[in-house]
């Protein structure tokens, strides 16, 4: 099942909708990677993915982060709390597991950033205020 980046998951800000898209397009690499690749050992190609994407995360936090402030999102300090906890997730991603046991870790991982940016961008981003 592919992550799909719809409609309904645009803010209305042009940047921060390219970077989620950007994010969806990153999960769905790691996606495509865990049930196509035949390689006997995806690890090094799912672990720089990996890291890709929590660079790439940590990037577009501070963009949309600079954003809230910006504009003064009276909720940007808790949108913050929220980032920093999703970066704590990431960094905390058992490398030594990701090669014990390949698919299961990985699907684990990628069913939690799937329904992160779901929500998040969902619940969260798309509340943002816009600039005047």
């Amino acid at each position: 099942m592919k992550y799909e980046f719809t409609d309904d998951y645009l803010t209305g800000i042009p940047s921060v909708d390219a970077q989620h898209k950007k994010l969806f397009d990153l999960t769905n690499e790691c996606y495509e990677l865990v049930m196509e690749c035949t390689d006997d050992d995806k690890y090094d190609k799912i672990v720089a993915i990996l890291d890709e994407l929590a660079n790439y995360a940590g990037t577009h936090f501070a963009h949309e982060e600079a954003y809230g402030e910006s504009v003064k999102d009276p909720h940007r300090f808790s949108h913050r709390a929220l980032h920093l906890r999703f970066m704590k997730k990431v960094a905390e991603v058992d490398l030594e597991a990701v090669d014990e046991n390949q698919q299961e870790y990985l699907l684990s991982i990628l069913d939690f950033l799937a329904h992160w940016l779901y929500e998040h961008i969902k619940g969260r981003d798309c509340k943002l205020p816009h600039a005047h």
